[in-house]
């Protein structure tokens, strides 16, 4: 029987251009990667909101968000497992009824592509392919956001933002396995069509956030040596990104699958900030130190295997089409660093209610427009 993609939500959002609280209500949703940066901040948001979060993913470090903000009490269902097993996934997709399909699990870091490709390519292509065949096959399922990165595209090093219809490619590692699973996703979207289901990719740029350990980002380091007292060590304080706080794109993400319908199925979309946020990782470096207070950094002797050095992002589409715009400003994004890192580190919060303070602020402010 064909499932019909109607609107969960029957009420007018309090969010101009984000996410509806309505739809999420009570809403059962299936998390890939749940236990990452990303994947903790996305079910703390979600929890707000109501919905019942099923997760699915590898363990991760102690120190990761996850565990130091206890995000395993506001699961439905927390599954370890590997992506590419296709038969585990798609059973425990089957036993979490949800409608949703959020596939955020990805090896994401750069120099580690070039330190194992071949896992990389393994986890980020096949791993994909497993989630949209398990998606896929399990009827309830109405739609599936694949998240992957402002690193899809072939990078020009242009002054103007990507579009989602600019030409895909990557050099390293990462970025061609990012550019492979968009590839995959509209070949089974467009081979494997099935009634009532729709697919579409999603695109961000760096995003930022307290609680991050992802291993070699930025905010990681600089708050590991402003908290030390020593300078910070940045391998290419010149190249040029689309910073946001985590829970820009979060929103963005699910923004679209509220509104991913029959139309919009196979389809790409950017979630990155407006022109004037894309900052040098050395000017990032800059505000978030004077927001400490003596933050200091300085340039690595080597700066290590090759990354793309002007990268950014055009949501013009998201825009005209979602309705969905950023609400942080790049200054309130690395305030907000600041304030969670400074607050959980002096005692004054733990880090999930650091978290959670700050994903209400988030919405209040959405709500304000």
């Amino acid at each position: 029987m064909a499932l019909n993609l109607v609107p969960r939500g029957t009420q007018r959002s309090r969010y101009r251009g984000h996410m509806q609280a309505e739809y999420w209500r009570d809403c059962p949703v299936f998390i890939t990667g749940h236990t990452g940066f990303k994947g903790a901040w996305l079910c703390l948001l979600l929890e707000r909101m109501g919905a019942r979060i099923h997760g699915y993913a590898l363990e991760t470090p102690a120190d990761f968000l996850y565990h130091r903000a206890g995000v395993s009490g506001v699961l439905a269902s927390d599954v370890r497992g590997d992506i590419r097993d296709t038969s585990a996934l798609t059973a425990a997709i089957d036993a979490s009824g949800a409608e949703v399909v959020l596939h955020l699990a990805a090896q994401s870091v750069v120099r580690e592509s070039y330190a194992n490709p071949r896992e990389t390519f393994s986890t980020n292509v096949d791993g994909t392919l497993s989630v949209l065949q398990a998606a896929r096959a399990v009827e309830r399922v109405t739609r599936c956001v694949v998240v992957t990165t402002d690193k899809v595209y072939r990078n020009n090093e242009w002054f103007w933002g990507y579009r989602e219809t600019d030409h895909l490619g990557g050099d390293d590692p990462y970025s061609a396995s990012k550019a492979a699973t968009e590839l995959v996703t509209h070949s089974m979207a467009v081979s494997y069509p099935r009634d009532g289901y729709a697919v579409a990719t999603a695109r961000a740029g760096n995003v930022i956030g307290g609680g991050d350990a992802t291993p070699d980002a930025l905010i990681p380091e600089l708050i590991s040596a402003f908290a030390a007292g020593r300078p910070a060590v940045l391998r290419y304080p010149q190249a040029v990104r689309p910073w946001q706080h985590v829970l820009e794109p979060l929103s963005g993400y699910l923004t679209l699958a509220e509104k991913l319908d029959p139309a919009r199925h196979d389809t790409a979309w950017n979630f990155g900030p407006p022109a004037e946020d894309a900052l040098t990782v050395g000017e990032v470096a800059d505000r978030l130190g004077a927001l400490w207070g003596d933050g200091r950094w300085e340039r690595a002797g080597e700066t290590g295997p090759h990354e793309a050095g002007l990268l950014t992002l055009d949501s013009a589409k998201a825009h005209a089409e979602l309705g969905w715009r950023p609400t942080l400003a790049v200054q309130e994004a690395l305030s907000f660093v600041a304030d969670w890192e400074s607050s959980v580190r002096d005692g004054r919060e733990t880090p999930r209610h650091a978290t959670e303070r700050q994903v209400a602020e988030y919405l209040a402010r959405a709500a304000r427009g």
